[in-house]
């Protein structure tokens, strides 16, 4: 990269919901600062953004995607960011490297509260960003009205730097708020400067008194202005767009159509003229620590084919070279990338973001520097996984292969999870939704060739007792050539209090059963408690051995062992044996429009309501605290993203074991597994 470029750069993540129009964005940014010569679409499968494999095959972004370019002398780094929720660790791990953000949302009112939890994010990092109002094109819609219900979802105010020119149903222009010039669009060209137009006067004055009004609770000298009716330089409201803008104190409004590279020449200049250089937010980022060495960020990481693992790595401060190490590894080669292609460079400046081979062992979100530092820079909060899968390679020789396949897969993206489950053995992968994993599916096959096949995961459901029984009589003898088998026991068992567990004693008297063989008495019993007679591990039992006799030839620890199963399998049955499932406390964030239907659905689920409340730092929004049995969760984050036009969540922990009821433990003991219908694994 050249020197002028070197001075000043801008590095942007383009945001939003999904069919947004993110990637057609990027494409007509990339189009404009000719970057590209020819535009791509998502229908065709070949734009820059969605260049992955597992993109082009569902027509959506499901992964961040960069891409340099240049305008004006100045250096820009394009993220598109995915727009499913159930790929939003990838858009926040990229926010946390970037200088701004173009939120992209369609002009229909009904669907702008999907912005919320973004722009929640957005403002509590403090990240600046901009609104580009796509696909305006549209027939039927009202500014006014979207200009509306995007203020209701920001905790920053929003001011619009344009107003669109719409005739005939069709956008064909704007006017410039600051300058109050009015301009027209042309295919393939800049907009020209056009008469203003007379039938716009009141609501374009309107939008700006609102816009000069924002400003004005930031600046006071804009502020007297305003009361003394003294019209405002442009020169001090572009000043003023950029203190606040760089600040996250106010939202600019952009409109445009992407398709059509309509409005994206004047986002570009506003990120030009406005948003914040990558020097004020690295002070911010990096606040306190001073020194000149290097010090960059791991935004995302790959694993290509060719080239193997790849850093997508925001520079902080410093310079890289190639070979440099950091954190004690030694970089391979850096890296401008153009969605999958690479450009390779010899050094990267501070401001930049470019990829880093080979930093083996280093994960997203890792701070990077030549020298110990005493604090990391902040990173997204890790998402915590809501939907799982058993997963079995279809070929069982592939199975030593998983493990390393799934560690570079968790590596790739940070909020998929894996366990080898404890009590049914299951090996279960985690993630945000069903097109997620299905997503790390497809990877698992095209990247490492292991395909796999899929079930529900089985509840891990346990068993306990209603009643005690004593004095259950358990007798090993079993004689064969030599030395014959014998042990003898009496037992006692009773139920203990819900998360007790297992208790085992002895009260015998005179050595009827000799010390040495009653650790082969409690073996015994555990062994048959691992599996019970409804076929599920047998839990908050006490047994107690209380007598038993012992031959002084035959017996043995492997004896009373036997003996002390049969004792079990005949004593268990008497103490009135139930199931038990798993119960999980969650934690439900809906808007409080959605909450009545949050509260059926959580109750039409067997859970119950323990309350619920405002959460205080995002106002419109509930939580809702409830237990729900760990079988209704399968679908549980379908159903409520359904009910929630996608923004709705939970947190969820496991809490307590509780009595099945028995029309549905006649189901789960006549289905012979542990799926219950629609059940889940433990975390």
């Amino acid at each position: 990269m050249n020197e002028k470029v070197k001075s000043g750069s801008r590095n942007v993540a383009i945001v939003g919901p999904y069919l947004s129009g993110k990637t057609t964005l990027m494409e007509s940014l990339l189009f404009v600062t000719g970057a590209i010569t020819r535009k791509g679409s998502v229908k065709d499968g070949n734009t820059v953004g969605d260049s992955a494999a597992e993109s082009r095959d569902r027509h959506m972004s499901v992964e961040v995607s960069a891409a340099s370019t240049e305008y004006n002398d100045t250096g820009f780094t394009f993220i598109d960011c995915p727009g499913s929720v159930e790929f939003a660790q990838e858009t926040y791990n990229a926010l946390m490297g970037v200088d701004a953000a173009i939120v992209v949302c369609e002009p229909i009112t009904d669907r702008v509260l999907t912005l919320a939890p973004l722009f929640k994010f957005l403002d509590d990092w403090e990240i600046p960003h901009l609104v580009f109002v796509n696909k305006m094109d549209r027939a039927n819609i009202n500014v006014l009205d979207t200009l509306h219900a995007l203020k209701a979802v920001s905790s920053r105010p929003l001011v619009a730097h344009q107003y669109p020119i719409i005739q005939a149903e069709q956008l064909i222009g704007f006017i410039d708020l600051v300058s109050e010039q009015a301009y027209k669009y042309h295919a393939g060209g800049p907009a020209d400067p056009i008469p203003f137009p007379e039938e716009l006067k009141e609501e374009e004055h309107i939008a700006r008194a609102e816009m000069l009004e924002t400003l004005a609770n930031f600046d006071d000298h804009l502020l007297e202005e305003l009361l003394e009716d003294i019209e405002p330089p442009q020169e001090e409201i572009l000043t003023d767009l950029k203190l606040e803008l760089g600040a996250d104190l106010v939202v600019p409004v952009f409109f445009g159509v992407a398709e059509q590279d309509y409005g994206v020449r004047p986002l570009l200049e506003a990120l030009l003229r406005e948003a914040p250089e990558p020097e004020i937010m690295a002070e911010r980022r990096l606040k306190a620590k001073g020194g000149d060495s290097p010090v960059a960020q791991v935004l995302k990481t790959y694993y290509t084919p060719q080239g193997g693992k790849l850093s997508l790595v925001r520079v902080w401060r410093g310079k890289l070279t190639d070979g440099i190490v950091l954190n004690g590894v030694r970089a391979g080669g850096l890296y401008r990338l153009m969605g999958q292609q690479q450009q390779q460079i010899n050094e990267a400046y501070p401001g930049e973001i470019v990829a880093v081979s080979r930093l083996e062992n280093i994960k997203t979100g890792e701070t990077l520097s030549c020298e110990q530092l005493t604090t990391a820079l902040p990173k997204a909060e890790q998402l915590e996984p809501v939907y799982a899968l058993a997963i079995t390679p279809e070929k069982r020789n592939d199975e030593v292969k998983l493990s390393s396949a799934i560690t570079k897969l968790l590596e790739e993206d940070c909020s998929l999870a894996w366990e080898q489950h404890g009590d049914t053995h299951e090996v279960i992968l985690w993630g945000q939704g069903e097109i997620h994993l299905q997503v790390a599916l497809d990877r698992l096959r095209r990247k490492y060739n292991l395909p796999m096949t899929t079930h529900l995961p089985q509840v891990p459901y346990k068993e306990t007792i209603r009643k005690p029984a004593s004095s259950i009589h358990g007798r090993y003898k079993h004689q064969s050539g030599g030395h014959g088998q014998f042990g003898d026991v009496y037992l006692d068992i009773k139920p203990l209090p819900r998360g007790e567990g297992f208790n085992f004693k002895e009260t015998i008297v005179g050595g009827v059963v000799p010390k040495q063989y009653i650790p082969g008495v409690e073996i015994g019993v555990r062994e048959f408690l691992s599996h019970g007679p409804l076929g599920f591990p047998v839990v908050d039992v006490a047994v107690t051995l209380t007598n038993g006799s012992y031959h002084t030839v035959d017996s043995s620890e492997q004896a009373f062992k036997q003996a002390a199963r049969l004792a079990m399998q005949t004593g268990i049955p008497k103490c009135e044996p139930t199931l038990l499932e798993p119960i999980i406390r969650v934690q439900v964030s809906t808007p409080s429009e959605f909450t009545a239907k949050v509260l059926q659905l959580v109750t039409g689920r067997r859970g119950q309501i323990l309350g619920y409340e405002g959460i205080h730092d995002w106002q419109g929004w509930d939580s809702v605290s409830a237990y729900l049995p760990q079988a209704e969760m399968q679908n549980f984050i379908v159903e409520l993203r359904s009910l929630t036009l996608g923004v709705g969540s939970f947190h969820w922990e496991y809490d307590h074991l509780q009595e099945v009821p028995d029309r549905i433990a006649d189901r789960i003991r006549t289905s012979g597994n542990g799926n219950g219908g629609n059940g889940n694994g433990n975390k």
